[in-house]
């Protein structure tokens, strides 16, 4: 799936595989969602909202198209939801041997377990930062771990798995929960530190993992799940900032987008989001003085990668 031929319509230049430091993956799969469906048409609506943004960002005075921002094609397996796992596994696996700054876009959230899979296989000690309304720590649901309220239950076994926006859940999803590391939204509305309280409980390699449905829908709409009592802009926009300042981000994917044609604008905030990661992590970047123009990570805890080296790719 490509409905343009670059990312938010970005000249050639700056969109060749070679050159561009960031991939993007869309994933348009909704194969386990169980109330509105639509998830799979969310890169479609992601990309047409961000051909119509402006590329410079005022907050980081920066225009970060210009790092290259690769548009891949599209992960479109379907067939069962563990083979549309690992299809994305292997695809992020073959960018992050490139040494690339991978990220991707959904399609619902089982997605993301493939994206954590292969990027806890190549980092060292990594911490996976959801920001949702749902915990998604079921071991198995409908027959499938890879369901989409199994979405993060492989990162809490195998990450440091940090949960934020938390309100809705499962009483058994408490057995697997470390409530320590999870903050939930009625408590974060009384809580001016809870943005500190979470970077603390962070390793520096983090990779960050955005349901929509973590945004309050008065602002996003415009998802399959939408909870009240959600993060506003700003609030979660300081939150990432902070990450990106302060840790080393590896990645992230946007998920769970189901996109209605009277409500474009929860389309145009998730392009928004996604670029404004971006500005936030190739800033962070120029901050910490970052001159290998490569995007050589090797000295940010990657794993001895000896298997990503002879994938053919």
């Amino acid at each position: 799936m490509k409905t343009t031929n670059t990312y938010a319509g970005i000249p050639e230049a700056y969109a060749v595989p070679e050159k561009s430091k960031i991939v993007l993956i869309p994933v348009p799969y909704d194969g386990t969602s169980t109330w509105k469906k639509g998830a799979d048409k969310g890169p479609e609506a992601f990309l047409a909202a961000s051909e119509n943004m402006e590329l410079y960002d005022i907050e980081t005075n920066s225009e970060v198209y210009k790092e290259g921002i690769y548009l891949s094609q599209a992960v479109t397996e379907n067939s069962t939801p563990e083979a549309m796992v690992e299809a994305v596994a292997e695809k992020v696996k073959k960018y992050l041997n490139r040494n690339k700054f991978v990220t991707l876009f959904g399609g619902e959230h089982s997605i993301s377990i493939g994206a954590i899979r292969s990027f806890a296989q190549f980092y060292e000690n990594l911490t996976v930062v959801q920001i949702d309304a749902h915990a998604d720590l079921r071991k198995s649901y409908q027959g499938s771990s890879c369901n989409h309220a199994c979405a993060l239950y492989e990162a809490s076994q195998t990450t440091n798995l940090i949960q934020v926006g938390i309100r809705s859940m499962d009483q058994s999803e408490r057995t697997v929960m470390n409530e320590d590391n999870v903050f939930f939204a009625h408590e974060m509305a009384n809580d001016a530190y809870w943005v500190e309280q979470a970077v603390e409980r962070m390793t520096d390699n983090v990779y960050i993992t955005i349901d929509l449905d973590g945004f309050d829908p008065s602002i996003l709409p415009a998802t399959g799940t939408p909870e009240p009592g959600g993060l506003l802009w700003y609030e979660t926009l300081d939150f990432l900032k902070e990450i990106f300042q302060s840790k080393n981000v590896v990645g992230f994917d946007i998920v769970e987008l189901c996109p209605d044609p009277s409500l474009f604008a929860s389309d145009f905030l998730a392009a928004k989001l996604y670029y404004k990661m971006l500005s936030y992590k190739f800033q962070s970047n120029e901050i910490e003085d970052l001159e290998d123009n490569d995007n050589d990570f090797s000295d940010k805890g990657l794993k001895n990668n000896a298997k990503f080296l002879n994938d053919g790719e």
